[in-house]
């Protein structure tokens, strides 16, 4: 798959997910075979760019792979400062963020609120693409709601103003994270334009990408909260891409490997005290298949120190049977 000049690995990618996309987490879904990540999107606002949080977003150092930088923001001018600031601080692509529906964008009118003005979105999307010699590429959402499923009029849009890809969430803006994911909008999307397009949303095994390929005809697939608490996700589906055959599940061993080196970035990227609070969110997404009662989770979440957590870990995972180390099928 092809963004600009830029030849990804695979047609798999990292969705932007703010407070989860951070560095320690790009690093491992790309060692996992993510052909590109993207990070949490950052504000066109320049006050907050010096904040800790925006500077930690912004933090890329000792990254592999392409550079993708996701911005938001409603005001033309000041989405084209973000883009410019942030080329200068190595982003090799930039991603403009229409898909968001949290309310606390939604209500600055950015992120998918802007799907109900395309006059809008076009004068955002011709400032940025201007402003910025790397490619530009666009997520949104299927539309504001059921009754305002207007993506193929924005992909049109996006098409004719320059944007080199596009990610299309199988969701409009009402419906938050709700119901299932719908694929029609998608697919009419990939048969109006040509640049690519990339398929997001409920996308949580090997099987849910093959079928949503097939159906949509996207030229990449884009994937979220299926990546939580398991970055293998996209070595499975990867290697049943290329060779047609089910990857096994990693082993509990694996499996603690991965997380403890996840949660040892994580502390040591954030610092001590707000690693150890950023790490316990991780974790439960890592655990939750085995710990149904969340029994481990609430002693987790009272431990206060970086090693400790370790430790705890360890002792768990290494009680764990190995039940599910078996191969990823369509039955599972």
């Amino acid at each position: 798959m092809k963004i600009g000049p830029y030849i990804l690995d695979n047609n798999l990618i990292l969705a932007p997910m703010a407070g989860v996309t951070d560095r320690p987490f790009r690093q491992l879904c790309k060692n996992m075979g993510a052909g590109l990540v993207v990070s949490e999107m950052l504000s066109s606002n320049p006050k907050v760019w010096n904040t800790t949080k925006s500077q930690l977003r912004m933090n890329h150092q000792g990254e592999s792979g392409i550079r993708s930088v996701q911005i938001a923001g409603s005001e033309p001018s000041l989405m084209a400062q973000a883009a410019q600031f942030n080329v200068d601080n190595g982003a090799q692509i930039i991603d403009i963020n229409m898909g968001c529906p949290a309310k606390k964008v939604n209500k600055k009118f950015a992120g998918s609120a802007l799907l109900q003005q395309p006059e809008l979105v076009e004068a955002i999307v011709k400032a940025v693409v201007a402003a910025v010699t790397v490619p530009v590429t666009l997520k949104i959402r299927t539309g504001w709601d059921t009754d305002n499923r207007n993506g193929v009029q924005i992909a049109q849009i996006a098409e004719a103003n320059g944007i080199q890809s596009l990610a299309v969430h199988g969701r409009t803006r009402a419906c938050m994270y709700k119901g299932n994911a719908e694929y029609d909008t998608i697919r009419k999307i990939k048969e109006t334009i040509s640049i690519p397009v990339i398929a997001n949303g409920d996308i949580m095994s090997v099987d849910d990408a093959k079928e949503v390929l097939r159906y949509t005809g996207a030229d990449g697939i884009m994937i979220g909260r299926g990546a939580q608490g398991n970055p293998w996700i996209f070595r499975q589906i990867s290697h049943f891409l290329s060779t047609g055959e089910y990857l096994s599940e990693p082993s509990i061993a694996e499996k603690l490997d991965v997380l403890t080196q996840h949660i040892q970035n994580v502390q040591q990227f954030y610092g001590d005290t707000t690693g150890v609070r950023i790490a316990r969110k991780h974790v439960g997404w890592y655990v939750d298949k085995y710990d149904s009662d969340r029994t481990f989770r609430r002693a987790f979440n009272a431990i206060e120190e970086g090693e400790s957590q370790i430790d705890a870990l360890t002792a768990y995972f290494s009680s764990l049977p190995e039940l599910d180390n078996l191969s990823v099928s369509p039955a599972a």
